[in-house]
This record gives structure tokens, sequence and C-alpha cells, in this order.
């Protein structure tokens, strides 16, 4: 006779929003337009987005990610190549002219704008200072909009401290999209007390959905004992939202890129688990973890969310006119 053995119950706080951004979404669906109109292969510099999953799917559809241009055979120069959601210096789409490549720009809308606010500052007389992570593609893209000397990198207060400008009278500054207001309102406090002259961009640096995803998990944390990220160790905002949740009062936080990193011995006695998603992470691994959970809990759904997005961008003018089937995008969508 089998006996039915009952599983523990567990409520998972499902974050809305999590998961693509408007941007992440353009960028991938800029190179499955890509392969669907010129065909294979269509090379791509960099990751399209930080996510090994979302890669992978690309690279089975024909997709070839390199490093550098120069990787491009010769024979494949009227192949398209893309360049990442995070944004590139200016001496990229140079080189590939260079080279008579043909390329496609998938630099998010938003982080386009933050080059603008930095070419302004720039062309106002003003040195650009810019709020970052050190070696985060987004910001060699950013400083690689100006020439060499024209950006001042600032990560933390403490180099807000220690930072001695030639012209403390015009300075400008920028801030990384995927850091949040609560990132850089401290290193943006101290250098406005340092330099009263310092002028703020035209408009907005910060990215809506770094900072709906944060307001997201701030709200489901209070009382979770565990709370899941589903994201990569390279990717900037979800980092940012292990740290949020352990800030909002989560007692333990984690990043996971699949569900197969949960290490269940180590995860004590649970009731109450939240989840949400970085901006690169796809939907597919939110219901393969959720899925995890239930084989071991009886786990109830509740969705946590704080506010509905909206925004959509429009892929590059070349590859409008081609009907984007969802089919294409089944191994990101779930």
């Amino acid at each position: 006779m089998n006996i039915a053995v009952s599983k523990p119950p567990l409520t998972i706080r499902l974050c809305g929003p999590r998961g693509f951004c408007a941007g992440v979404d353009r960028a991938i669906q800029i190179v499955v337009l890509a392969l669907k109109r010129y065909g294979a292969p269509v090379y791509v510099r960099h990751e399209i987005v930080h996510n090994r999953y979302v890669v992978e799917g690309l690279e089975a559809k024909g997709a070839v990610f390199v490093e550098e241009l120069d990787e491009i055979p010769a024979e494949h120069r009227a192949q398209p190549v893309v360049f990442s959601a995070h944004g590139v210096p200016k001496s990229v789409p140079a080189d590939a002219e260079a080279r008579n490549l043909f390329y496609l720009d998938a630099t998010c809308p938003l982080v386009s704008k933050v080059h603008k606010q930095a070419m302004r500052h720039q062309r106002l007389g003003r040195h650009v200072v810019l709020i970052g992570h050190a070696g985060h593609p987004e910001v060699i893209g950013t400083m690689g909009q100006l020439p060499e000397g024209s950006v001042s990198l600032i990560e933390t207060v403490e180099d807000a401290d220690a930072y001695e400008p030639v012209d403390a009278d015009n300075l400008g500054f920028v801030t990384q999209t995927t850091l949040s207001v609560d990132d850089t309102a401290g290193v943006i406090a101290r250098l406005g007390e340092r330099f009263p002259k310092l002028m703020a961009p035209a408009a907005d640096s910060i990215c809506y959905a770094t900072t709906n995803r944060q307001e997201a998990v701030k709200a489901a944390a209070p009382g979770c004992d565990l709370f899941l990220i589903v994201g990569a160790p390279n990717s900037s905002n979800s980092k940012r939202l292990v740290e949020v949740a352990l800030r909002a009062g989560a007692k333990k936080s984690l990043l996971v890129q699949r569900a197969s990193e949960i290490d269940w011995s180590d995860l004590g006695d649970i009731t109450t688990v939240g989840l949400s998603a970085g901006a690169s992470a796809p939907e597919v691994i939110v219901d393969e973890i959720i899925a995890a959970f239930r084989d071991r809990f009886d786990a109830r759904v509740e969705l946590a969310e704080t506010v509905q997005e909206n925004e959509h961008f429009l892929v590059n003018r070349e590859l409008r006119d081609i009907a984007l089937e969802s089919a294409d995008m089944a191994f990101v969508n779930g």
C-alpha cells in the first residue's frame, strides 16, 4: 500500500515586474530578426545580454558570438554583426566601417540616452563624471563616447571623497542605467557637497526597469526566509537585487542561473520564499524554479506586484518589416 507523503507548505512571493526589460527584449529580437532576414551566421559582439540561457538559445539558431570584430572571417563580412544591448564605444562602429562590415546596433535606447547626456555635458564645456562600475560593458561604452580623459569614473562615496578634478566649477554627471536611485544617491550627494556647481543630466539616467524590479523586491522581502534572484553572476542589476532583498528584510538571498544551482540541503526550515529575476533573465527559468519548489513543497504562489510595465522599443529600421513569429521567441519566453 502506497502511503502519500505530505509536502511541507511554502509560500512563494513572485515579484512583478521581473525578468526581461524592453531593452533586453529588443536586443534579442534584433538577433532573431536578423537571422530571419539575412540567414546564419549572424555575428554578435560580446554577449547580447548577460544570460547564458539566452546566448545558448541564440547560438542554436545560428548566432555566432565573438569578442572582437577581427574574429569575423573575411568570407562572412556581408553578414550582419550585432552590438550588444549594453552599448559600445564609438571606436567599435568605426572599426566595423573600416572593415566594411554591416552592423546592427542593439544598444538599449535608455543607454543611448546616457551617451547623449554625456556628450551634451562635454559640448557645454563640462568634464563628465560617470557613476558606475569599472569594467562593466555599459561603462566601457559610455566612456568610449568621448575622447580619452574626458570622463572620470566614480564607483563609491570614497571615490567621491578622493576625486580631485582639474576644474571643480565645470562638472556634469551621468549614471550607469543599471544602478538604482538608491545605489547612486550617496555618491551623488557627496559629489554635490564637494562640488556645488555639479550639473545633473538633462533627464533621469536611471533605467525604469532597474528601479521597478528593486521596488518589487523591497516590497516582497520582509519576512522571507529566502529570496532567490534569477540572473547571471556578471549581471549588475541582478547582483543589486540580491543586496536589495537582504537590506529589505530577507534572512538570506541568493543569485542563481538555473534551478539546478539550488542547494536544497542548505535551505533549512523555510516557509516563505521570495522570487524575482534580473532584467536579462528569461521567464522560462522562473517557471523552472517554481516547478522545482513544487516538487519538494506544497507551494502556493502569490504575486507581489508593485507596478505594470508597458514599455516597448522599436527594433532597427532594417528589420521592422519582418513579422516576428511567437515561435521564434519560445526559447526565451517559456
